[in-house]
């Protein structure tokens, strides 16, 4: 089933239709400074009614605040700046237990909801946040990076790590609104922007060939952050994620598919202990190690698996695979998407279309690894 998309002026509605209550993913450029206007439509809530918690960290805070809390001040709503420290090692149940300890002092009640300002990291640890505080209050999603406006934050996943594996620990908890600001992106910072780009990769190899199509062509204008390139692309990656998640919420099946790259590339970053690569380079390798493994098990033609490496390389110079093999097979069977001690890997087809495979033999993985730290180092 198709997403629905509407076109409101300069912005772009993308309808999450899940139940029990639908939400929307708005994009556009400036949407930070009437946020306010649109959580109250969400909330279905009066100026003033409730507090707001917002969660952040301070690169985002230092930019993004302002414009935010002006938004809330102006439409009259309460709030809480909550910061939490900055970096995929302190996604973990510590920081969440910090931040509702934080709540509870400063009265949040049932009435209260929490707003993810940030990137990924915030968004999981905030949605997590408001999925157990008080057995659940609502949460809004600004997300402010590439990476989280196109996947982490729509979907309802939320999740810490643990220091055996990522993601570990987690709920499913619908976010009521997504604000895709554009201009967030400006600030990032270029190795981090670049970073994100594989999740909107990811979605044209899974299901909409037009993305990948166009991360070909336009790379010049998606890696010069061309509001309109950008805009365009976000939106269709966002359409994919609904699609999905509309069909699948809680990845019994087709939701799956969006784990394209995670498997190998989760156990990269446990490996390194979550300080040597960040999350979409982990799964740049992960994407190109799976299109390795489906070439030499003929599940894809080597030409598509050549088209996807070459991709992937285009767009960043990636750090180096200095890991053991036989440790990232290791880990994979830790992961959460391995169940009976079998790991589901989902591996390309052809561009826009890909496969769950269980029967992934053991040596192909880890002649993947090897592939990979002999390409990283050539």
């Amino acid at each position: 089933m198709k997403a629905v998309v509407r076109y409101d002026e300069s912005v772009h509605r993308v309808s999450v239709r899940v139940k029990p209550q639908a939400y929307e993913a708005v994009i556009g450029s400036g949407l930070l400074s009437s946020a306010a206007d649109e959580i109250s439509a969400a909330l279905g809530r009066a100026s003033g009614s409730g507090r707001a918690f917002v969660v952040t960290v301070p690169p985002v805070r230092k930019h993004w605040e302002k414009t935010l809390l002006g938004s809330l001040k102006k439409k009259g709503i309460q709030f809480h700046v909550l910061e939490m420290r900055n970096g995929e090692r302190y996604k973990n149940i510590s920081t969440v237990e910090q931040l509702a300890e934080k709540m509870v002092k400063l009265g949040a009640d049932r009435g209260s909801f929490v707003i993810a300002l940030g990137g990924g990291v915030v968004g999981d640890v905030s949605g997590m946040l408001a999925s157990i505080y008080m057995r659940g209050i609502p949460c809004i999603q600004v997300p402010t990076t590439f990476l989280a406006q196109v996947d982490a934050s729509v979907g309802g996943k939320t999740a810490v790590n643990l220091t055996s594996g990522k993601n570990l620990l987690g709920t499913f908890h619908q976010p009521r609104l997504v604000l895709a600001d554009i201009a967030t992106l400006a600030t990032l910072p270029e190795r981090e922007y670049r970073s994100g780009l594989y999740e909107a990769l990811k979605c044209g190899v899974i299901r909409n060939a037009a993305i990948f199509d166009f991360m070909e062509k336009e790379r010049e204008r998606v890696l010069a952050r061309d509001s309109a390139a950008l805009e365009w692309l976000i939106t269709e990656c966002i359409r994919v994620k609904a699609e999905v998640v509309e069909a699948d919420e809680r990845e019994n099946d087709l939701r799956r598919i969006l784990n394209f790259g995670h498997t190998i590339g989760h156990a990269l970053e446990a490996e390194t202990s979550y300080r040597y690569f960040l999350h979409g380079e982990a799964v740049a390798w992960g994407m190109v190690a799976a299109s390795m493994i489906a070439a030499a098990m003929q599940k894809t033609s080597a030409e598509t698996a050549q088209r996807i490496i070459s991709s992937v390389l285009a767009y960043a110079t990636l750090p180096k695979v200095e890991v053991r093999s036989k440790n990232i097979a290791r880990r994979i069977l830790s992961d959460k998407k391995t169940a009976n001690g079998v790991t589901h890997f989902v591996l390309p087809s052809e561009i826009g279309k890909v496969q769950i495979s269980s029967e992934v033999p053991q040596k192909a993985v880890l002649q993947a690894v090897d592939e990979l730290r002999y390409l990283s180092h050539a």
